[in-house]
Protein backbone atom coordinates (compact mmCIF):
# COMPACT_ATOMS: atom_id res chain seq x y z
CA UNK A 1 0.00 0.00 0.00
CA UNK A 2 2.76 2.87 0.69
CA UNK A 3 5.01 1.71 -2.19
CA UNK A 4 1.31 2.54 -4.21
CA UNK A 5 1.05 5.89 -2.17
CA UNK A 6 4.79 6.84 -2.51
CA UNK A 7 4.28 5.85 -6.25
CA UNK A 8 7.10 3.18 -6.85
CA UNK A 9 4.56 0.90 -7.67
CA UNK A 10 1.79 1.46 -10.37
CA UNK A 11 -1.90 1.43 -9.68
CA UNK A 12 -3.77 -1.13 -11.50
CA UNK A 13 -7.37 0.42 -10.99
CA UNK A 14 -8.49 3.48 -9.42
CA UNK A 15 -7.43 7.01 -8.46
CA UNK A 16 -5.06 8.27 -5.74
CA UNK A 17 -6.16 11.90 -4.41
CA UNK A 18 -3.99 14.05 -2.89
CA UNK A 19 -4.90 17.63 -1.69
CA UNK A 20 -8.31 17.42 -3.94
CA UNK A 21 -5.53 16.56 -7.41
CA UNK A 22 -5.08 13.46 -8.97
CA UNK A 23 -1.77 12.36 -8.61
CA UNK A 24 -2.25 8.97 -9.74
CA UNK A 25 0.34 9.22 -13.20
CA UNK A 26 2.72 10.82 -10.69
CA UNK A 27 6.42 9.69 -10.24
CA UNK A 28 7.80 9.07 -7.04
CA UNK A 29 9.85 11.97 -7.08
CA UNK A 30 7.49 14.54 -8.48
CA UNK A 31 4.79 13.09 -5.22
CA UNK A 32 7.60 13.69 -2.97
CA UNK A 33 8.00 17.10 -4.28
CA UNK A 34 4.25 17.54 -3.49
CA UNK A 35 4.85 16.50 0.01
CA UNK A 36 4.39 13.20 0.58
CA UNK A 37 7.31 11.07 1.70
CA UNK A 38 8.07 7.55 3.85
CA UNK A 39 10.61 6.17 5.66
CA UNK A 40 11.08 2.62 5.52
CA UNK A 41 10.92 -0.69 8.50
CA UNK A 42 14.91 -1.29 7.45
CA UNK A 43 16.35 2.39 7.52
CA UNK A 44 18.06 3.31 4.85
CA UNK A 45 20.59 5.78 5.69
CA UNK A 46 23.51 7.20 3.60
CA UNK A 47 25.77 5.20 6.33
CA UNK A 48 28.86 6.71 5.37
CA UNK A 49 27.87 10.34 5.90
CA UNK A 50 27.14 11.82 9.40
CA UNK A 51 24.32 12.25 10.45
CA UNK A 52 23.79 15.98 10.04
CA UNK A 53 25.14 15.40 6.28
CA UNK A 54 22.41 12.82 6.11
CA UNK A 55 19.61 15.46 6.86
CA UNK A 56 21.27 18.47 5.01
CA UNK A 57 21.41 16.27 1.24
CA UNK A 58 17.30 16.21 1.54
CA UNK A 59 16.06 19.54 0.90
CA UNK A 60 15.32 19.16 -2.96
CA UNK A 61 16.55 22.13 -5.39
CA UNK A 62 19.86 23.23 -3.06
CA UNK A 63 21.52 25.90 -4.72
CA UNK A 64 24.93 23.77 -4.48
CA UNK A 65 23.22 21.03 -6.90
CA UNK A 66 24.33 23.39 -10.03
CA UNK A 67 27.30 23.30 -10.51
CA UNK A 68 27.10 26.65 -12.92
CA UNK A 69 26.32 28.51 -9.93
CA UNK A 70 28.71 27.09 -7.70
CA UNK A 71 30.81 29.22 -9.85
CA UNK A 72 28.48 32.17 -11.12
CA UNK A 73 26.86 32.99 -7.28
CA UNK A 74 29.09 31.41 -4.69
CA UNK A 75 28.01 33.85 -2.14
CA UNK A 76 24.06 32.16 -2.81
CA UNK A 77 25.21 28.59 -2.25
CA UNK A 78 26.92 29.42 0.47
CA UNK A 79 23.74 31.15 2.16
CA UNK A 80 21.79 28.53 0.72
CA UNK A 81 23.75 25.90 2.65
CA UNK A 82 23.96 27.86 5.97
CA UNK A 83 19.82 27.13 6.02
CA UNK A 84 20.09 24.09 5.51
CA UNK A 85 22.90 23.54 8.32
CA UNK A 86 20.97 25.87 10.70
CA UNK A 87 17.45 23.81 9.85
CA UNK A 88 19.37 20.26 10.56
CA UNK A 89 20.77 21.34 13.77
CA UNK A 90 16.87 22.58 14.57
CA UNK A 91 15.67 19.25 13.81
CA UNK A 92 18.72 17.75 15.47
CA UNK A 93 18.11 19.33 18.89
CA UNK A 94 14.38 18.28 18.68
CA UNK A 95 15.35 14.66 18.20
CA UNK A 96 17.87 14.89 21.08
CA UNK A 97 20.34 13.55 18.33
CA UNK A 98 23.15 16.54 18.33
CA UNK A 99 25.12 14.43 20.26
CA UNK A 100 25.50 12.47 17.97
CA UNK A 101 25.49 14.97 14.73
CA UNK A 102 28.75 14.40 13.24
CA UNK A 103 28.54 10.28 13.93
CA UNK A 104 28.56 8.41 10.97
CA UNK A 105 25.00 7.43 10.45
CA UNK A 106 25.92 4.03 9.98
CA UNK A 107 27.10 3.50 13.56
CA UNK A 108 23.71 4.71 15.05
CA UNK A 109 21.55 2.53 16.89
CA UNK A 110 17.78 1.21 15.68
CA UNK A 111 16.32 3.23 17.73
CA UNK A 112 18.59 6.34 16.37
CA UNK A 113 18.33 5.52 12.90
CA UNK A 114 14.51 5.47 13.15
CA UNK A 115 14.67 8.83 14.80
CA UNK A 116 16.85 10.15 12.08
CA UNK A 117 14.28 8.43 9.19
CA UNK A 118 11.52 11.44 10.97
CA UNK A 119 14.25 13.72 11.20
CA UNK A 120 14.65 13.46 6.97
CA UNK A 121 11.22 13.55 6.66
CA UNK A 122 11.19 16.86 8.13
CA UNK A 123 13.88 18.56 6.42
CA UNK A 124 11.34 18.63 3.40
CA UNK A 125 7.74 20.65 3.35
CA UNK A 126 5.96 17.27 4.52
CA UNK A 127 2.52 16.90 4.41
CA UNK A 128 1.69 13.33 4.42
CA UNK A 129 4.67 10.95 6.10
CA UNK A 130 4.03 7.32 5.61
CA UNK A 131 5.98 5.40 8.40
CA UNK A 132 6.76 1.89 8.31
CA UNK A 133 6.79 -0.11 11.57
CA UNK A 134 8.64 2.75 13.30
CA UNK A 135 8.83 0.52 16.28
CA UNK A 136 10.64 -1.86 14.62
CA UNK A 137 14.08 -2.59 16.50
CA UNK A 138 13.90 0.23 18.90
CA UNK A 139 14.16 -0.56 22.35
CA UNK A 140 11.18 0.44 24.41
CA UNK A 141 13.26 3.90 25.99
CA UNK A 142 13.53 5.44 22.38
CA UNK A 143 10.64 3.86 21.24
CA UNK A 144 8.66 5.92 23.95
CA UNK A 145 10.27 9.25 22.67
CA UNK A 146 10.01 8.42 19.16
CA UNK A 147 5.80 8.47 19.86
CA UNK A 148 6.12 11.47 21.69
CA UNK A 149 7.60 12.91 18.48
CA UNK A 150 5.66 11.78 16.18
CA UNK A 151 2.34 13.02 18.01
CA UNK A 152 3.82 16.52 18.50
CA UNK A 153 5.14 16.71 14.91
CA UNK A 154 1.18 15.92 14.54
CA UNK A 155 -0.35 18.14 16.93
CA UNK A 156 1.94 21.40 17.10
CA UNK A 157 3.11 20.94 13.07
CA UNK A 158 -0.33 19.91 11.25
CA UNK A 159 2.17 16.95 9.84
CA UNK A 160 -0.53 14.07 8.95
CA UNK A 161 0.88 10.50 9.63
CA UNK A 162 -0.32 6.79 8.04
CA UNK A 163 1.56 3.78 10.40
CA UNK A 164 2.17 0.84 9.42
CA UNK A 165 2.64 -0.89 12.88
CA UNK A 166 2.07 -4.28 14.89
CA UNK A 167 2.87 -2.64 18.13
CA UNK A 168 -0.20 -2.06 19.62
CA UNK A 169 0.38 -0.06 22.65
CA UNK A 170 1.99 2.71 19.66
CA UNK A 171 -1.11 2.62 17.51
CA UNK A 172 -3.31 2.82 20.88
CA UNK A 173 -1.16 6.06 21.54
CA UNK A 174 -0.95 7.39 18.05
CA UNK A 175 -3.88 6.55 16.19
CA UNK A 176 -7.32 7.89 16.86
CA UNK A 177 -8.43 5.87 13.35
CA UNK A 178 -7.23 2.31 12.63
CA UNK A 179 -7.56 0.24 9.61
CA UNK A 180 -6.55 -3.98 9.87
CA UNK A 181 -5.61 -5.43 6.34
CA UNK A 182 -5.14 -8.93 6.13
CA UNK A 183 -4.18 -10.42 2.02
CA UNK A 184 -5.08 -7.12 0.69
CA UNK A 185 -8.17 -6.42 1.98
CA UNK A 186 -9.46 -4.31 5.10
CA UNK A 187 -11.09 -6.24 7.61
CA UNK A 188 -12.35 -3.29 9.73
CA UNK A 189 -12.21 0.08 10.23
CA UNK A 190 -12.85 2.41 13.34
CA UNK A 191 -11.09 3.16 16.92
CA UNK A 192 -8.79 0.79 18.62
CA UNK A 193 -10.75 -1.08 20.96
CA UNK A 194 -13.31 -2.26 17.99
CA UNK A 195 -10.99 -3.53 15.75
CA UNK A 196 -8.49 -5.31 18.94
CA UNK A 197 -11.19 -7.13 19.86
CA UNK A 198 -12.99 -7.91 16.51
CA UNK A 199 -12.90 -11.84 15.75
CA UNK A 200 -11.17 -11.28 12.54
CA UNK A 201 -8.51 -9.09 14.04
CA UNK A 202 -8.39 -11.43 16.68
CA UNK A 203 -8.04 -14.65 14.01
CA UNK A 204 -5.63 -13.21 11.43
CA UNK A 205 -3.23 -11.62 13.49
CA UNK A 206 -3.49 -13.47 16.43
CA UNK A 207 -4.90 -16.58 15.80
CA UNK A 208 -7.26 -16.85 18.55
CA UNK A 209 -10.57 -17.53 17.03
CA UNK A 210 -11.82 -20.06 19.62
CA UNK A 211 -11.19 -17.53 22.19
CA UNK A 212 -12.82 -15.23 20.98
CA UNK A 213 -16.08 -17.40 20.32
CA UNK A 214 -16.35 -18.51 23.88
Amino acid sequence: MFNLIAGAFPCSSGRFMFDANDVTALTTDQRFHKGIVRTFQIPREFQSLTVIENLMMVPPKQAGESLLRNWLTPRVTAVSERQTYQRACEVLDFLELTHVSHERAGRLSGGQKKLLELGRTMMTKAKLVLLDEPAAGVNRTLLRKLEDKISYLNKECGYTFILIEHDMEMIQKLCNRVICMAEGKVLIEGNFQTVRSDPRVLEAYLGEPQAVKA
